[in-house]
């Protein structure tokens, strides 16, 4: 046997040696500490616990990560729970028809989505690694797409709210959480300190329509570029007749949480916010892009409070959207992990295969 054969069989055995290793998935409860007390109208908090998970096959290991929603009956033990459930079957499964096992992780577990969404990064980061290419690439995505991020100020009292906006110099466009009785004041302490464009967030906290109104007709009149959420996600009606009444989109969130939503909310909203964790991961967020755009829908990717992970597998979609809300990294203090950069609020996607998270 020639030399450069036999190099070419060893070459061949470690390939097939390295698959037959057995494939491992791994959980960890993470706590991130926030720099600032973190409040909207649903909660106030000061570090969020969340699920890391990592795949291991083959020579590579994809992670993910779970940013549970209390609204939606999550905490960190139920993903962890919910991943422990079907275990066996990511672990056993073969990595490369991950949509054939992304199916059945989401007809085994009931809810659970942003569990969901943590197997899903992994075995698209996994995948990514494997072909060597960052995922906008394997997307067919152009980085230099990336749209501009806004930088998020929690409700507070008028003296810190000031400070947030001014520690958010280097990002041209602020999104303000509003829906309390408190909501002028938060605006006036805003625009004391900048001019900058607005993009607020009522996470459903005004209870009338004639208040939505009346309210979104005055942000108006502060510079603010469009409203998410203003009323609960079942008040569509009263929705769809505020906006025959405003000038601005508005844009849902709540009401609109996976792709069978979004031809029930399209007449109420200008647009949807579409969130990994509500979805359930990259590929159900790249679903509701398409269907959206096909409807011609305003889209913006958000986020919850997430480590870098989280923030990647979004961002690695961003180019395309139309806006983006993915600081979420960016307001906790402790992050374990690095990936996107930011730049006076541009998105910048690293070049590295798969998510192109590393340790920090």
């Amino acid at each position: 046997m020639l030399r450069r054969e036999w190099l070419g069989f060893a070459a061949g055995a470690w390939q097939v040696a390295r698959a037959g290793e057995t494939p491992r998935l791994e959980t960890e409860v993470v706590r991130l500490k926030l720099r600032h007390t973190w409040t909207t109208v649903m909660s106030s908090s000061d570090f969020r616990d969340n699920l890391h998970l990592r795949f291991t096959a083959q020579g590579a290991t994809g992670r993910g990560e779970s940013a549970p929603i209390v609204r939606y009956n999550e905490d960190a033990r139920s993903a962890q729970k919910a991943v422990e459930s079907v275990r066996d079957l990511v672990a056993g499964a073969d990595p490369w028809q991950f949509s054939k096992t992304l199916a059945e992780v989401f007809r085994r577990i009931d809810g659970q989505y942003s569990a969901k969404a943590a197997i899903d990064m992994a075995l698209m980061d996994w995948v990514g690694q494997k072909l060597g290419v960052p995922l906008y690439r394997y997307f067919g995505l152009d980085p230099h797409d990336t749209p501009v991020t806004t930088f998020s100020i929690g409700i507070d009292n008028p003296e810190t709210t000031r400070q947030k906006v001014k520690e958010a110099a280097d990002f041209p466009v602020l999104k303000i959480k509003v829906g309390l009785a408190t909501d002028e004041a938060t605006i006036d302490a805003v625009r004391s300190v900048t001019k900058k464009p607005l993009r607020v967030d009522a996470n459903e906290g005004w209870k009338t329509k004639e208040e939505a109104v009346r309210k979104i007709n005055w942000l108006e009149s502060q510079g603010v570029e469009f409203v998410e959420q203003p009323m609960p996600a079942a008040m569509l009606e009263e929705i769809r007749w505020v906006r025959g009444k405003v000038h601005i989109p508005i844009i849902a969130d709540e009401a609109c949480l996976h792709p069978w939503d979004i031809p029930r909310i399209k007449d109420s909203f200008d647009g949807i916010n579409i969130k990994l964790m509500k979805c359930g991961g990259m590929l159900e967020a790249y679903r509701m892009i398409q269907i959206a755009r096909s409807l011609k829908l305003k889209v913006m990717l958000g986020c919850m409070i997430e480590s870098s992970i989280g923030i990647a597998a979004a961002a690695h979609l961003s180019a395309l959207v139309d806006y983006a809300d993915l600081d979420g990294n960016l307001l906790i203090a402790n992050d374990p992990y690095r990936s996107v950069k930011v730049e006076k609020g541009k998105l910048f996607l690293s070049e590295r295969p798969g998510l192109g998270v590393v340790r920090a």
